[in-house]
């Protein structure tokens, strides 16, 4: 581009339907329960859960006009054949947060294709969509304030099938359900799945708070020896997802699932009063913290 040009660009300004929409580190943040927005997008394989949207007059996506008012959209983990959303015959729309992403922020990307899906024809599946600019809205934008995620955690992809699904079809869920790992949701924290793999069992425990402070909160536990389960758990380490951070507690494979609860209340309650810590880290807070940082690695 000539500097004519750029200047020319420049003074007449951008126009927000053309930005590449920004990055967003937390793309959830703001929503209830974010936690579980996160678990849903990276942890788990099989989950669904109902929301209801509301769209605000004269909302358009890829120029087609999408009608207003409220639409209720059944989140899932994936599709079959892994498009971003489906419009059922019956009407009903599902739209997968796992589907790949095309901006900076996952929020929008995610918003792109529920409203696409909603003007599809019922009966068709959102094979692409456009990327996310600027002046796409984000789920924030469309859910109704103090909207709580609802999510059904399932142990296979049945939630994928219609009532008049064929042979084909079936054939392909159950060829899909053979790669599902058993996970199931735990009380005792806000969002901590268990999930077994290769016979060897972990706890996946989701944390709310900024990066930095949950890591740093983590390193107080772990120098005071009080950042696992028990005896017999392990913390292998934490990684990043969407902003947050994610610890991976090593647990016994033939203990049950829920007996895992007690002991993950008791830890959610010493990494909350670690929270509020003011002072200074120790040296020993400190080493623990780095060897933490040292290990994680980031999913966006």
């Amino acid at each position: 581009m000539g500097k004519a040009s750029r200047k020319r660009r420049q003074s007449e300004g951008s126009d927000p339907a053309q930005e590449r929409a920004p990055y967003v580190a937390r793309p959830f943040e703001g929503l209830v329960r974010e936690t579980d927005w996160v678990a849903m997008r990276e942890i788990l394989p099989a989950a669904t859960a109902p929301i209801t949207v509301v769209v605000p007059e004269g909302t358009e996506v890829a120029g087609s006009p999408v009608p207003a008012g409220e639409h209720d959209v059944m989140l899932v983990t994936v599709l079959p054949g892994a498009v971003p959303a489906l419009h059922r015959d019956n009407g009903e729309v599902l739209v997968a947060l796992q589907s790949r992403t095309s901006s900076g922020d996952v929020s929008r990307d995610v918003a792109q294709a529920l409203l696409s899906a909603l003007v599809a024809r019922p009966g068709t599946s959102v094979n692409s969509v456009r990327p996310a600019t600027a002046s796409t809205p984000r789920l924030q934008d469309l859910l109704q304030d103090g909207t709580e995620l609802e999510v059904t955690v399932h142990p296979d992809f049945g939630f994928w099938l219609a009532d008049d699904a064929s042979d084909e079809q079936r054939a392909a869920l159950e060829q899909m359900n053979d790669t599902v790992v058993p996970m199931h949701r735990l009380d005792g924290a806000p969002s901590a799945f268990w999930v077994l793999m290769g016979g060897r069992a972990y706890v996946r425990w989701i944390l709310g708070e900024d990066e930095d402070a949950a890591t740093q909160a983590l390193a107080r536990l772990q120098a005071a020896g009080e950042h696992t389960l028990g005896e017999g758990t392990e913390l292998l380490g934490a990684f990043r997802a969407n902003g947050l951070l994610v610890p991976v507690i090593e647990v016994d494979p033939a203990a049950e699932a829920a007996s895992h609860a007690e002991a993950l209340a008791a830890l959610q309650a010493r990494y909350e009063a670690a929270l509020t810590s003011t002072e200074p880290l120790t040296a020993d807070e400190r080493r623990a913290r780095d060897g933490l940082v040292s290990r994680q690695v980031t999913l966006r």
